[in-house]
């Protein structure tokens, strides 16, 4: 193995990934994409009848992410272009070699200039013993739009496997130019799995976020997550400052996956006037 190999399984991968959307002739184009190491976006596709919005699926080659590595995503999303970003499968990080290995961080900074953003990525799974710093902010100028999700499952649990004494930081901001609308701080470990005032034995959480919202939307989000509840899974959803939430906890993240891929069904004509057509790649 030669000495640059050796140094790069030491600290891990390091990948950036910068991308911007713009419209052009009123269909939306990537009009920068820059990379560096194992974090890309092959093509963009228009599955949509108008043409307009922009689906790309951002990709990590290596398969999984692991102590040491440093993901950075840099997302612009220019007046007038719609960009739905997703993935074409789970996100894995998997468990740290040893107590003294580094930590995995990935960092995305999604920016909206007067456009619309989705951003929609399959769920992430922390395998048992991992240690993952994930941090996501997302700025909104004015006029912006925005839909999100992020979706965990710690550990395996078909395989009755926790987190174990892994370890996940994540870190979520959404701003209206210099205003913070949301701002969250998570820290999950082994002491907050299974008690009450944790996560009580729920291995997948998961936040859905839209704004501007309206209380015509949080009451249509309500009654679409009624029919989901149960022991097993449980969904709330509030409006603030016109920020949407849908907050779940379950024993499963394909359901609380399903229940947000529904919920954005319903709410994505009543929030961006456009008919909910899913990236053909949750199909495979």
């Amino acid at each position: 193995m030669s000495a640059v190999a050796a140094e790069r399984d030491r600290q891990g991968w390091q990948a950036r990934l910068q991308l911007r959307f713009e419209v052009d002739a009123g269909r939306t184009r990537l009009a920068h994409r820059r990379h560096h190491g194992p974090l890309l976006v092959q093509r963009v596709f228009y599955p949509e009848p108008t043409g307009v919005t922009a689906h790309a699926y951002l990709l990590h080659p290596p398969g999984g992410v692991v102590s040491g590595d440093q993901l950075q995503l840099e997302v612009e999303v220019c007046r007038g272009a719609h960009a739905l970003l997703t993935t074409p499968a789970a996100g894995k990080y998997y468990r740290r070699a040893g107590l003294d290995a580094g930590v995995a961080r990935v960092t995305q900074n999604l920016c909206v200039s007067g456009g619309l953003l989705e951003w929609l990525p399959q769920e992430n799974i922390f395998y048992p013993d991992s240690a993952v710093q994930l941090s996501t902010r997302v700025r909104l100028d004015d006029g912006a739009r925005f839909i999100g999700w992020e979706i965990g499952c710690l550990g395996l649990p078909a395989n009755r496997a926790t987190l174990g004494d892994g370890t996940v930081r994540q870190a979520f901001e959404l701003w209206q130019r210099d205003a913070p609308l949301l701002l969250e701080r998570l820290n999950i470990d082994r002491s907050c799995l299974a008690v009450r005032w944790g996560l009580a034995g729920h291995a997948a959480l998961a936040t859905w976020l839209a704004f501007p919202a309206t209380e015509r939307a949080l009451s249509l989000a309500r009654a679409a997550v009624a029919g989901v509840n149960c022991a097993d899974t449980r969904l709330a959803c509030t409006l603030v400052d016109g920020v949407l939430s849908c907050r779940g906890t379950a024993c499963r993240a394909d359901r609380l996956k399903q229940a947000f891929i529904d919920l954005w069904r319903v709410l994505r004509p009543e929030l961006l006037g456009r008919a909910a057509i899913a990236p053909r790649i949750w199909a495979t």
